[in-house]
């Protein structure tokens, strides 16, 4: 993973790849949420099309999810995460742990198990365990 970072604090390293308005939303959608395809990541967020192209290029620059062709239609293209996403569930998780307990918004559904520090975990260990498995089967895959 290289990129101009501006200091050798790990923070303020991951907050140049991670600290935009977006790039964590991407991957949520991706991790939580199970999308793969620009279309997907662009419903129900306001984010501007040249944005959303951006933030998933740099993603797939530095090796946090990976573009593939689509395997029902040639002509478009599937975002998949690779370990690196994967190894930001618990932090996304309890990023979203924390905003529903501090702030007023209120919860979807899927995301109630996150108020839970047990049930979060639980399903953070479930959903790493299935995208680890859905890697493994890229490899055997290509």
């Amino acid at each position: 993973m290289s990129r101009d970072l501006r200091s050798d604090c790990p923070i303020a390293a991951s907050l140049d790849i991670f600290g935009d308005r977006w790039t964590l939303l991407v991957l949520r959608d991706m991790l939580l949420g199970g999308k793969s395809h620009y279309g997907e990541f662009a419903k129900g967020e306001s984010v501007a099309s040249n944005i959303l192209a951006d933030r998933l290029a740099t993603l797939v620059d530095l090796g946090i999810i990976e573009r593939v062709p689509d395997p029902e239609d040639g002509r478009k293209y599937t975002y998949r995460p690779l370990e690196p996403a994967i190894a930001l569930l618990p932090a996304i998780a309890e990023i979203a742990a924390w905003g529903v307990k501090y702030t007023d918004i209120a919860v979807p559904p899927e995301m109630q198990p996150l108020a839970d520090p047990s049930a979060r975990r639980q399903m953070v260990s479930r959903m790493t365990k299935q995208l680890s498995k859905q890697i493994a089967q890229y490899d055997t895959n290509t």
